[in-house]
């Protein structure tokens, strides 16, 4: 009995500790949720703190945000409007204007640069100084529009920022600089600026001269130029929008140049109160053509020295052709729209060489120019006496030649030294040569003649609808 009693207790203790074990193993297994619960818990949580990061990332990162932009804000630097490493080279590549700047290049268009554009990542162009003598004393950076630099002044609209190798003032060199503008502006919908801001060498202008001016106002409405005198000082002055040339005319086209001047040209008229076409047609009593020569006189430099010799030798030639009617007016006299009256009323201009010459954009396509110089000039003046040529070219007329007198001997102090010998001729008299010019003469108006016999019907004057814009 004693040995089936040890077993019953051994028994007992078993079923105890079985029990005991049972009870704890079911405690454990209630402590762990389930699964799929944690799983949505956690889900739920990362997507409220994104959300939230999303809606009000300052208030969690404030001291973050603002440190990034004050980063950027000091990372913009400014540079040099005239870059003297490339003063041998200033009107080459990108010029020493904005000289780290690659120009946008469009077919048949002029080089320009814009802001903000991909390739400035989205920067706006903001610019320093208005210095009117130092180029490199005026600056220019790059700024995102969230991190302008500090006390920068922010201008709305459009801009158009101008750099010349030359000047506002000289006919010749002022519509250049302004006709890239024009073909920008036909391209891009017929945009107009808020400003303009001018700059020869990197130097600040503040006017145009007054014939450039007009001619800015017909294509663009007023004419503001900036002059960074505002309460914002010498800046720095962002853009909220900015077209730069730098090239004047540059690789624009010849197409696109004949396009632009048509504008340039209707724009004028319109301004002027004529018809955008021109004259249109024009015969007499007898139902020939009429030919209008105008002879267009200045004084002083480059003057004929004996103009009423020119004058009777053209005259006289004229009257020899029927329908030939010959004007003679004094540059100096005319207003902008006197000029562009006569020059509209114009198939020939004779003309010594000068700025008066670029009204002759302002006659109809195909016209005749007759132009000539002093003594000297062929010899000594390089390529830029052929300005008028490029001008009849670009604008769609008919350069029919140049007459120069004859130099001789020189008579400058230093003829060993050209320049010094140009400037001592440059701006003398033209002399006349009577049978050369009466056989020119004869030789033009017997072309203009016949070519409007033949197209009597046919006009050669460009669409009117240039004037879109």
């Amino acid at each position: 009995m004693p040995i089936l009693s040890h077993h019953l207790d051994q028994s007992r203790v078993m079923e105890i500790q079985s029990s005991s074990s049972s009870r704890a193993s079911s405690k454990r297994k209630s402590a762990i949720p389930c699964p799929s619960t944690k799983l949505i818990i956690c889900i739920f949580l990362v997507l409220t703190v994104l959300i939230l990061l999303h809606m009000q990332p300052s208030s969690f990162f404030p001291s973050t945000k603002s440190n990034f932009m004050s980063k950027l804000r000091d990372s913009v630097t400014f540079l040099p409007l005239k870059d003297l490493r490339f003063t041998n080279t200033a009107m080459e590549g990108n010029t020493w204007f904005m000289s780290s700047l690659n120009d946008t290049r469009e077919e048949n268009e002029a080089e320009y640069l814009y802001f903000p554009s991909e390739s400035s990542k989205g920067r706006l162009l903001c610019i320093k100084g208005n210095d009117t003598e130092d180029g490199t004393k005026n600056s220019y950076a790059l700024a995102w529009p969230e991190c302008l630099p500090d006390s920068a002044t922010l201008l709305s609209g459009l801009t158009f920022v101008s750099d010349t190798y030359y000047d506002y003032e000289n006919l010749w060199h002022g519509v250049s600089a302004i006709a890239p503008f024009v073909g920008w502006s036909l391209k891009n919908g017929c945009s107009k600026p808020t400003r303009w801001v001018l700059f020869h060498w990197g130097e600040l202008r503040d006017r145009m001269g007054t014939w450039i001016h007009n001619i800015t106002q017909a294509n663009f409405g007023e004419v503001f130029i900036e002059r960074f005198s505002g309460e914002g000082g010498d800046g720095p002055y962002c853009f909220e929008e900015a077209v730069v040339m730098r090239h004047n005319v540059g690789k624009m086209g010849k197409e696109r140049k004949l396009h632009v001047f048509d504008m340039l040209r209707c724009k004028a008229r319109l301004f002027c109160g004529l018809s955008p076409g021109g004259r249109g047609k024009e015969v007499n009593r007898r139902g020939q053509p009429v030919i209008r020569l105008t002879l267009l006189m200045r004084r002083g430099s480059r003057s004929f020295k004996d103009p009423a010799a020119v004058i009777t030798v053209f005259a006289r030639e004229c009257a020899m052709v029927e329908g030939c009617i010959m004007e003679v007016s004094q540059s100096e006299d005319l207003s902008f729209c006197d000029q562009v009256k006569v020059m509209t009323n114009t198939d020939i201009v004779v003309s010594p060489h000068g700025a008066q010459l670029t009204n002759m954009l302002f006659m109809d396509r195909n016209s005749r120019i007759m132009e000539f110089f002093p003594k000297g000039w062929l010899e000594l003046a390089g390529v830029g006496q052929y300005a008028h040529h490029w001008m009849a070219e670009m604008s769609g007329m008919d350069h029919t030649g140049s007459w120069w007198e004859t130099l001789g001997e020189k008579e400058c102090p230093n003829p060993q030294n050209d320049l010094e010998c140009f400037n001592f001729y440059k701006d003398g008299q033209v002399g006349h040569n009577e049978t050369y010019f009466a056989e020119w003469a004869r030789t033009v108006l017997n072309q203009v003649r016949t070519s409007k016999l033949e197209k009597k019907t046919k006009r050669s004057q460009a669409k009117s609808n240039v004037c879109k814009c």
